[in-house]
């Protein structure tokens, strides 16, 4: 006959590993939502195989053909009525799923923020082998950089048609959120987008492109690609709306591919629009939501006091 105590130990652990099967399953069922049922305009004929993959201790997602967003709603009673649309980084050849994308969802949900994981379109990266070769040929060229007229091989121009459709299906996501505000309990004076490297340039092309319900409120754009004189957008042209959102920007000061983020913050204050930057000592690139013990860490702290301080 077992112990008391013991019976208890033991029932205490079953309804543990219970509510830890129930909140795994919850997390599994998001919901999701494809943003464009019909097919995407200019994708309706692509026949590459969404892949889903580990790097490192992260989720990561290539071939993309179906745009859509995944929904991390927080309970009503706890809902700030704010949303932020999340678009992980990739270079435009995969999304950083996990670090970049569901991490941050999760977090901006257990604040009262409903978040929205955006998965945009990318650039076809062929099979596993193709792929893998691709990155060989790529992580050999970050080793020994050299002068090149364009981006590493494996990374897509920026007047590549694909790369745009990230800013198309990241447009379409905002008037989606919108035109369902009050079924997910959302102001639809407050919604917004967040994103990361190649989703940072889709964040802030959102406030150079939107038009009417596609409008974001606001902007944060962390370790933005892009912006510099090695691509066809250089930030120092950039002609901001009158309507631009306000704008949050953070990088590492050790990171090159977003060195462009403080010329962005001074077009923004130029144009006498709101925007604020942090750019931190260390951290390096696509550092997203994990822990370094670098001066990077908690960077959602910051973007969350913003969010109060504008109000959103």
């Amino acid at each position: 006959m077992s112990h008391p105590s013991v019976t208890r130990f033991r029932s205490a652990v079953a309804v543990f590993a219970f509510l830890m099967t129930v909140t795994a399953t919850v997390h599994a069922q998001n919901k999701v939502v494809f943003l464009w049922p019909n097919g995407a305009p200019g994708a309706e004929h692509w026949t590459q195989k969404e892949t889903e993959y580990m790097f490192g201790p992260w989720k990561e997602i290539r071939n993309v053909t179906k745009p859509s967003i995944t929904l991390y709603l927080p309970p009503v009673a706890e809902a700030s009525g704010t949303a932020v649309i999340v678009a992980p980084g990739g270079a435009f050849t995969h999304l950083a799923w996990e670090n970049e994308g569901t991490k941050v969802g999760e977090w901006l949900q257990a604040h009262g923020i409903a978040a929205f994981v955006l998965k945009y379109r990318l650039v076809d990266t062929g099979t596993d082998e193709q792929y893998a070769q691709a990155q060989k040929k790529l992580t050999q060229a970050l080793r020994h950089p050299g002068p090149r007229s364009g981006p590493p091989p494996g990374i897509p121009r920026m007047d590549n048609p694909v790369v745009h459709m990230s800013v198309t299906d990241s447009l379409k996501a905002l008037e989606t959120v919108r035109s369902h505000a009050a079924e997910w309990h959302i102001d639809a004076n407050k919604i917004g987008i967040i994103g990361f490297s190649a989703g940072g340039w889709a964040a802030v092309m959102t406030a150079l492109e939107h038009n009417g319900a596609d409008r974001p409120d606001f902007v944060g754009a962390i370790y933005p690609c892009c912006f510099n004189p090695n691509n066809t957008l250089n930030a120092s042209t950039i002609n901001v709306p009158a309507d631009a959102p306000p704008l949050f920007l953070l990088n590492a000061a050790d990171d090159p591919i977003s060195a462009a983020s403080p010329s962005l913050f001074m077009d923004w204050r130029a144009a006498r629009k709101p925007a604020e930057i942090h750019s931190l000592v260390a951290g390096g690139h696509g550092f997203g939501m994990a822990i370094h013990n670098r001066p990077t860490d908690n960077w959602i702290d910051l973007f969350n006091r913003w969010l109060h301080y504008e109000r959103f």
